[in-house]
């Protein structure tokens, strides 16, 4: 890396909570960038069941094992955030072609925004498409289990807040 800038990639979302489909993706991240910033974002359209501090420790938990992974809050347009870090992408994730139209409006307003910010698309491993947060939370809601959908410290956190 001495005379090559580092290439950092953001992977932007609430991660309300943190899922094993996430964690795939940032490892996939790690084999074609550098770095990769876990940002965490407020959610504007849906009330989180993790508070940001929380979600930032469970993520940090959950990505420790990745060196090159660091988890940062932000709380600005996304591509204000991206030219901040030096970041060159953003990492998005598709696990159906229901998440292609709105990701691909967000990709083409990021790069009206800022052109010098390039997005990219990664699906999960099979095992993980039908992993989403809201998923995993309704399931824990009514007391069934997360075991192998979410990282264990995020099972035991998730079972502590649904805990009726």
């Amino acid at each position: 890396m001495d005379n090559m800038k580092k290439r950092t990639a953001i992977y932007p979302g609430t991660f309300d909570p943190i899922t094993n489909g996430h964690i795939d993706l940032i490892q996939r991240t790690l084999k074609i960038f550098d770095e990769v910033i876990v940002a965490v974002a407020p959610s504007q359209k849906k009330v989180p069941l993790f508070t940001i501090e929380e979600r930032l420790h469970l993520i940090n938990e959950a990505v420790s094992r990745f060196k090159r992974a660091r988890v940062e809050a932000f709380n600005n347009l996304l591509v204000n955030y991206a030219e901040e870090t030096g970041s060159i992408a953003i990492v998005r994730g598709l696990r159906a072609v229901s998440d292609f139209e709105y990701e691909m409006q967000m990709a083409l307003m990021n790069r009206r925004l800022d052109s010098n910010i390039e997005t990219v698309f990664m699906m999960p491993s099979e095992e993980h498409t039908f992993i989403s947060s809201t998923l995993v939370k309704e399931v824990a809601s009514f007391g069934g289990s997360a075991r192998g959908l979410v990282p264990e410290a995020v099972e035991r956190a998730l079972a502590k807040k649904t805990r009726k």
